[in-house]
């Protein structure tokens, strides 16, 4: 069979057969109209695209909080104005470990105290020093960078502060009537008992008793004064780091004695493993062992008193953020429900000899480490005081519990 050459002008076709000149030329026509579109198409994308960055850009600069952009390898690529005011100068360039080191735990979970780098500096005309931020994470899908999102909510902190205080101030103005009643009647009490030693007839037995009444009731006085300053200032002096066992433990041995005394079994069992809190351990310390006293006074004799520290995941602490939750459960007589919300008012007390601020202070203290205290009780089945506070930024404790 003769071969037939074909020209350059000459292509075949998808069923073998040549294509003449004419189609050809179709077919380049129809591809150079796609590809005049893909590029028409490709240029308004790239507009877009301007446009958007232009807008993120813009939004990034009005933003009041610090937004800084971080890879993979730990720089920062990219930071608002924001951003830089808070740490000072340009963070182009600059590791996020490096700016994380001026950052200082505050005690409550997601803030921080930063500390500038020049203690003169200023941000807005004030101090740079001792700025208190709030800080938050997210990574993008890739996983290539992650977006921190840094507010500076130091104002916002003092103004929480200043209106616990106004609170406490205002709960003790509302009780001052109360109050001159609660100092009123010890102090007659005492000045009666001491207006007796005078009396030449008592003999050393009579006096010596008179003298022990006195006293009682003054250090009754001394102690409603110091739990209602207690009560008005509110804060927690004191921050450090310590172990949730190891305060159990002291706790325990502090109480059993005293349970022992009054018949009722004392038992105290620690979950946490390493866990540790910060904040004011003697405050802390304090407020739990109300709770125990309370728990002891509460327990007919040959009754129980039992507390528990637990890990409390962050889906089920209440605070959002993991957390160690102190139950304080005992076998009394229970609490009415139309007293369980009153229990917590400044000098409302279902006991003659209590002062009525001890559970105020204690949920206080709770709410001054970022946590709370809250009661379950059921009339002739005990009740059960559950103190929950945030644990410790990046401590090492047991399993969770939910």
């Amino acid at each position: 069979m003769p071969v037939v050459a074909t020209t350059g002008a000459q292509a075949a076709a998808p069923g073998g057969a040549p294509l003449d000149a004419a189609q050809l030329a179709e077919a380049f026509a129809l591809f150079s109209r796609a590809s005049e579109e893909l590029s028409t198409a490709y240029n308004a994308l790239q507009a877009q695209v301007g446009q958007l960055t232009e807008r993120l850009s813009v939004l990034m600069e009005a933003l009041p909080a610090g937004v800084l952009v971080v890879d993979r390898a730990g720089s920062v690529v990219q930071a608002n104005r924001a951003a830089e005011n808070l740490f000072g100068g340009m963070l182009g360039g600059r590791t996020w470990a490096q700016l994380a080191a001026r950052l200082e735990d505050s005690g409550t979970p997601g803030e921080y105290v930063l500390a500038t780098e020049d203690p003169g500096a200023t941000v807005g005309g004030r101090a740079a020093d001792l700025r208190r931020l709030a800080l938050s994470e997210s990574e993008l899908d890739s996983g290539a960078e992650r977006i921190l999102l840094v507010h500076d909510i130091t104002d916002t902190h003092r103004m929480r502060l200043t209106a616990e205080r106004n609170e406490r101030l205002a709960a003790m103005g509302e009780m001052v009537a109360g109050l001159a009643h609660q100092l009123r009647t010890p102090l007659a009490a005492a000045l009666l008992y001491t207006g007796n030693l005078r009396q030449p007839e008592l003999d050393p037995a009579q006096r010596a008793m008179v003298a022990d009444r006195a006293l009682e009731r003054l250090r009754y006085l001394e102690r409603l004064i110091r739990d209602m300053l207690l009560f008005a200032r509110g804060d927690s002096a004191g921050r450090q780091r310590f172990a949730v066992c190891e305060l159990l433990a002291e706790l325990a041995h502090t109480l059993e004695p005293v349970a022992r005394a009054r018949q009722v079994a004392f038992t105290a069992d620690c979950g946490c493993g390493e866990a540790e809190l910060v904040g004011d351990r003697k405050a802390l310390g304090g407020a739990l062992t109300n709770l125990l006293e309370n728990g002891i006074q509460a327990c007919e004799m040959g009754g129980t008193l039992h507390c528990e520290a637990a890990l409390v995941a962050p889906a089920h602490s209440g605070l959002g953020v993991a957390a160690v939750r102190f139950s304080v459960r005992d076998s009394g007589r229970g609490i009415a429900p139309e007293l369980q919300e009153r229990l917590f008012e400044p000098f409302f007390t279902t006991r003659a000899e209590g002062t009525g601020l001890g559970l105020a202070i204690a949920r206080g203290v709770a709410r001054a480490h970022g946590g709370d205290i809250t009661l379950r009780s059921t009339p002739g089945q005990g009740a059960e005081f559950t103190l929950v506070v945030p644990l410790a930024a990046g401590s090492n404790g047991a399993q969770e519990n939910p």
